[in-house]
């Protein structure tokens, strides 16, 4: 990308695509989306922020776990608020589960951006029961 700035409005539209491109299941448009340094931080895992993935490989893995562990996974309702290089996206995320159980929560993604890129995405969501 190049070094131009880039505005709250410019990085609004990128959370728009970035959510589009995760209803879709689309992979490729979720990494266009993305720095190419770039880290997320899953929902879930052993450390404080989750489970970390570095890189576009692994970002890419850590991406593909969700529609892995829930394929029919969706994030409706987003917002998107952006204040220079940082954003949060929330929306309501729904999934089904092998065991059957569903899933339908609140959530945040809380991004920080570079060169109109995403080179961080920290998920957060609510931990309620199975529906």
């Amino acid at each position: 990308m190049s070094t131009q700035t880039n505005t709250n409005q410019d990085y609004i539209r990128l959370l728009e695509t970035f959510n589009d491109a995760w209803n879709r299941h689309d992979i490729d448009a979720l990494m266009h989306c993305m720095a190419d340094e770039c880290v997320f931080h899953g929902v879930a895992g052993p450390d404080a922020l989750g489970r970390t993935f570095e890189g576009r490989d692994e970002v890419r893995r850590g991406f593909t776990l969700a529609w892995e562990t829930c394929p029919d996974a969706s994030w409706k309702d987003g917002e998107h608020f952006v204040s220079g290089e940082r954003g949060v996206s929330e929306s309501t995320f729904r999934g089904t589960k092998a065991d059957g159980s569903r899933i339908e929560a609140r959530m945040v993604d809380v991004f920080t951006f570079r060169n109109g890129r995403i080179a961080v995405k920290n998920a957060y969501r609510k931990d309620r029961p199975a529906l």
